[in-house]
């Protein structure tokens, strides 16, 4: 009854999933919730729109997959059934992750909902759900189970357990990239290094399964063929098409992803530094110990309070008279770090009295 799959009939083409409709509906709510205890708790810091848009995008990606044309396709075309997949698995978990709703839950609620939700977070259930190698085991067996072995009959030909292999996947991706790509405030830190790693090393599983699909001689698993409208490709020619899905479209996300941690990586300033290693920590010791044991004392440097506000570079400069051989290293702030302004402007003045130094006396 369904007219042939194009662009037109995945947007027009609908089915009403009750199920995933009340999810979402509850979810969304939830999250809007949040938003606006959070808006009334902190006005000047209120919760970022876009990370409420990449929730909501998540929400409306999973109701696509399923209720759109992409649903109802489904059950007849094999590569229909990858790009739901893909959806599912791999566009859903990191748009909702990008939206954080662990923490806007820690930081919407109060006592005793505030304590308890800590407490889950950092259990031990939690924390080995949570664990990179778990999300990776898991990601690897979901994706090679229900495409390459008899497990993929068996759910398609059931709806039940259909419909239970959606909710599985977006929970098993999103367990998978939380430690990844996300920042909520589980047990697991990974560097970015790691996390690269990691998503290199899972990217032959969707490789291996598209491939494993798209040479294959039989026909698409749980599709019978005549159960097949007449515009549908041939079984073979249906299975080939979903591994290539599965192969070209699951690596592509997976290397737009990495692209994205590359991202967070290069904006992450604690990260950079600390990527210098020795050589950044030795130049900022350095540049530190000369500031140290030549800088003049400003006057009054010695008497401002702990909440007194440093004074500004040029101003130290210029209230800094030359000190004499063998003064001993006056007191420093160092409150803003060795590169901030103040610094700066007390280093070049040791160099400029370096050059203007007169040469040493032969003894």
């Amino acid at each position: 009854m369904l007219p042939p799959f194009s662009l037109s009939a995945a947007a027009t083409q609908w089915q009403f999933a009750p199920i995933v409709t009340a999810v979402s509906a509850v979810a969304v709510g939830l999250y809007g919730w949040g938003v606006i205890r959070v808006a009334r708790r902190h006005p000047a810091r209120p919760w970022p729109l876009w990370r409420t848009c990449m929730f909501l995008g998540g929400m409306l990606v999973l109701v696509l997959a399923t209720e759109s044309g992409i649903g109802s396709y489904d059950d007849l075309l094999f590569y229909d059934h990858m790009i739901q997949h893909l959806m599912l698995l791999m566009v859903v978990p990191p748009l909702l992750i990008a939206g954080q709703p662990l923490t806007l839950l820690l930081h919407a609620s109060r006592n005793p909902l505030h304590s308890w939700t800590k407490r889950v977070i950092r259990s031990r259930p939690a924390s080995f759900l949570t664990w990179p190698v778990f999300g990776a085991v898991s990601y690897a067996v979901a994706v090679t189970a229900s495409h390459l072995t008899a497990l993929a009959t068996d759910l398609a030909r059931n709806q039940t357990a259909h419909d239970a292999e959606h909710a599985l996947f977006v929970l098993v991706g999103y367990l998978f990239f939380l430690p990844i790509l996300g920042k909520e405030p589980i047990r697991w830190r990974l560097s970015y290094p790691v996390r690269l790693v990691v998503l290199i090393l899972l990217m032959p599983v969707d490789t291996f399964t598209g491939l494993e699909l798209g040479f294959g001689s039989t026909s698409s698993p749980g599709l019978s063929a005549g159960l097949r409208p007449a515009w549908a490709p041939s079984p073979v020619s249906d299975l080939h098409l979903g591994g290539a899905v599965m192969w070209i479209g699951g690596d592509a996300i997976m290397f737009g992803l990495m692209m994205l941690v590359f991202l967070m990586w290069s904006r992450d300033e604690r990260a950079a530094v600390s990527g210098h290693g020795f050589f950044e920590r030795a130049r900022q010791a350095n540049l530190a110990t000369l500031i140290a044991s030549n800088q003049p004392v400003p006057a009054g440097a010695g008497t401002a309070g702990p909440g007194a506000p440093a004074a500004s570079g040029a101003a130290a400069v210029a209230a800094a008279p030359a000190t004499a051989a063998g003064s001993g290293p006056p007191a420093l702030d160092t409150r803003g770090g060795v590169d901030d302004d103040e610094h700066l402007a007390a280093y070049n003045a040791y160099l400029a009295r370096l050059n203007h130094r007169p040469p040493a006396r032969p003894s």
